[in-house]
């Protein structure tokens, strides 16, 4: 029962709060740690080798440092240290929140729409629609879903705290130094990889959960038949599940870093997106939140 107390702490503290601003974050230090080693290694021969000891080290030394941390503590502070671990890592307030102020910032002006946008996602902005600043950020918003709520909850259930904090890191070494492009394509190509394999599982089942919050049980189908669409082997699934919620469509070219990636399109209706789909979205992504919070505390009572 103190594994469920931990949870539910961390849990209403992220929806009270979202991101603590003022509060030192451990995701600021993996990626103050990420980045002096790519700073210092991503240099000369050998840049794939020395990209995968330096994910493979991180990871690593993020689990054992939070396992030994963790046994080291008393027993009246495991809950406090859990429940702040969770607090820390899941991220559903925050983007649903900035996912939000894209939408009102977009019906001011394309201009605060793209400056908005550029927050949250990878890909250059300055030459986006309006249109295309809404698509962005619902995209953003259903595979931060999977990569910033449902899959630290899944690691949380079979690792622990130490679990959820080694995933992070994953996922922080993917958002800063997995991408195809000249100066991270051999550095973090293991980066790449490890985050592909540590979101297979919970890319799915935030797709499930998405179309079961939803009422959609017949989009299954659709979720099959069009998440593989993706470059990435996992985030066309929570996006595919979107489309079909809204029934419209995501992907297309997009610029990273000046260069081109010509982006499979997923789904079919290219209609003009409102700020009542994103209120959709936002309901669809609370309610698949709260579905893994009940699936993790069965975990936790039953097993």
């Amino acid at each position: 029962m103190t594994n469920v107390v931990s949870l539910l702490l961390g849990w209403v503290a992220d929806l009270l709060f979202g991101d603590p601003l003022q509060l030192p974050h451990p995701i600021v230090w993996f990626g103050r740690a990420i980045a002096a080693c790519e700073r210092r290694f991503n240099a000369g021969c050998r840049r794939r080798l020395k990209g995968a000891v330096t994910a493979v080290v991180l990871i690593a030394a993020t689990f054992a440092v939070a396992w030994f941390l963790r046994r080291s503590l008393p027993n009246a502070l495991v809950v406090a240290f859990d429940a702040l671990v969770v607090f820390y890592c899941l991220a559903g307030t925050t983007l649903i929140r900035e996912v939000r102020q894209v939408f009102l910032a977009t019906d001011r002006s394309v201009e605060e729409g793209r400056a908005q946008v550029a927050r949250i996602v990878g890909r250059d902005t300055s030459g986006l629609t309006a249109q295309e600043v809404r698509t962005a950020a619902l995209e953003t918003l259903a595979e931060n879903l999977s990569d910033g709520v449902i899959a630290p909850l899944f690691w949380l259930a079979l690792l622990g705290t130490p679990g959820m904090l080694a995933y992070k890191m994953v996922n922080t070494l993917d958002s800063m130094i997995g991408y195809r492009t000249d100066r991270y394509r051999d550095f973090g190509c293991w980066a790449a990889r490890i985050d592909d394999v540590a979101n297979y599982v919970p890319a799915r089942l935030t797709a499930f959960l998405m179309i079961i919050a939803a009422g959609r049980p017949g989009l299954i189908g659709f979720v099959r038949n069009n998440g593989p669409r993706h470059a990435s082997p996992n985030s066309g699934f929570p996006e595919a599940a979107l489309s079909g919620i809204l029934d419209c469509r995501f992907g297309g070219p997009h610029y990273y870093f000046g260069q081109l990636f010509d982006k499979p399109f997923i789904g079919e209706n290219d209609r003009e997106l409102t700020t009542a789909d994103m209120e959709t979205a936002v309901r669809v992504n609370r309610w698949a939140e709260v579905l893994m919070i009940v699936l993790v505390t069965l975990r936790y009572v039953l097993l």
